[in-house]
């Protein structure tokens, strides 16, 4: 039997995919760079494919207080063209929308974590756990979108391998 406590942090989750679906469907109306618009309109989607499948998990537990399998969402590529970086004229308004988001993922990738060590269930556990772990990607491409609006005042796509050598680059290339 699935405990009230559990049902509770479920909708509480559900809500702020909810939310975090909406903010960035907001977010992206806000820029006008294709790849932060992009970006923004690929993480309301994630967002609400979330919301959807918590929304089932939730379901299955009240009906028969089983977990469902999660199958889980890969963040699409962005396309293998040449995107030249272009000025984004709202760098400091968006910047202060990446911030806030760069914070609910982390809270959403620390309450789903949570929730994987909480839960007895191996696929509920497994459910958390890549739940989690998107979340993070979400948190990471973020950070990195914070950190090309502001140290060049554009939007720029780095593949996460290679956000290291980028940081460690600049770093050189701009010294102190």
């Amino acid at each position: 039997m699935t405990t009230p406590s559990l049902l509770d942090a479920i909708r509480i989750v559900k809500e702020n995919e909810k939310i975090a679906t909406q903010s960035y469907a907001e977010a992206a109306k806000k820029t006008s760079h294709i790849l932060g618009k992009t970006l923004f309109e690929e993480l309301s989607k994630f967002e609400a494919y979330h919301y959807e499948q918590l929304t089932l998990l939730e379901k299955s537990l009240m009906e028969s207080g089983e977990f469902i399998h999660y199958k889980g969402r890969e963040f699409p590529q962005p396309p293998v063209l040449e995107v030249k970086a272009a000025k984004e004229p709202n760098a400091k308004s968006l910047m202060g929308i990446i911030t806030q988001a760069i914070e609910l993922e982390k809270e959403a990738e620390k309450a789903y974590a949570d929730l994987a060590k909480q839960t007895i269930d191996t696929r509920g556990v497994d459910m958390f756990k890549r739940l989690s772990d998107e979340e993070h990607k979400h948190f990471r491409l973020l950070t990195d979108a914070y950190w090309t609006l502001s140290n060049f005042g554009e939007w720029k796509y780095i593949h996460p391998s290679h956000v290291v050598f980028q940081k460690f680059a600049f770093i050189f290339s701009h010294p102190a």
